[in-house]
């Protein structure tokens, strides 16, 4: 029984002494958390602040944030609630469809989305939920009912 061993650029196994370094991207390099049990009620078609905010400094401009959140949402008639994710008064989301939509909610809907951005900036950035609704004759609640909502923001390290 002839068993060769293979010997990694000609050194035995024992002369091996390092792996080689831990790739130095994507790293969670801060955390930011922030929650709120405050309701907010909106009559306008267009996007409006909730109480859910949180605020992060990158590092690096070549840094990504990823934003994640959850929250409660009620439509007070026939209509529907739109979510949508801002950054220093840029929306993130699809235009006036935002990230997410609740229709005719009877009690609350549970809404959560995430984004990866890619803000280019080492300055203080400010993401909030906003909520609009698509009729301005019903009301959109966001946390109508005081349950915790949350909003997470994680700086990333970046890649090409």
């Amino acid at each position: 029984n002839n068993m060769s061993i293979i010997k990694p650029n000609n050194n035995t196994i024992s002369a091996i002494t390092a792996l080689p370094a831990a790739i130095s991207t994507g790293k969670v390099l801060q955390v930011v958390n922030a929650t709120s049990t405050s309701q907010t009620s909106t009559s306008s078609s267009s996007f409006e602040d909730t109480a859910l905010s949180a605020s992060i400094t990158p590092s690096s401009t070549s840094n990504k944030v990823l934003a994640m959140t959850f929250s409660n949402v009620e439509i007070s008639g026939s209509a529907s609630g739109y979510l949508t994710l801002d950054r220093g008064g840029t929306n993130l989301g699809s235009g006036s469809n935002g990230f997410a939509v609740i229709q005719d909610a009877n009690g609350a809907k549970n809404s959560a989305f995430h984004f990866l951005d890619s803000p280019s900036s080492t300055s203080s950035l400010t993401y909030k939920v906003q909520i609009r609704t698509s009729n301005t004759s019903v009301a959109a609640l966001h946390n109508p009912n005081g349950a915790k909502a949350a909003i997470t923001l994680m700086e990333i390290e970046g890649w090409l």
